[in-house]
């Protein structure tokens, strides 16, 4: 039971995406975009990069 209630949860879970335009810095979430009939920013620009969280890992040393 504990197994399907966290698979349940798990497929819930929606991640946002982010661009952002190399023009001005503007950033526009994915479902904004996918409303446009062209992938545009609002200074007419059209291109963007992903927004990337910031992770950070650490290695460990041999």
């Amino acid at each position: 039971m504990s197994e399907e209630n966290f698979e349940e949860s798990f497929s819930q879970e929606k991640f946002d995406v982010f661009y952002k335009c190399m023009r001005c810095g503007h950033e526009t979430a994915l479902e904004e975009l996918a409303r446009l009939p062209e992938i545009k920013c609002i200074c007419g620009f059209r291109v963007f990069t992903k927004k990337r969280p910031g992770l950070v890992r650490n290695v460990n040393a041999i």
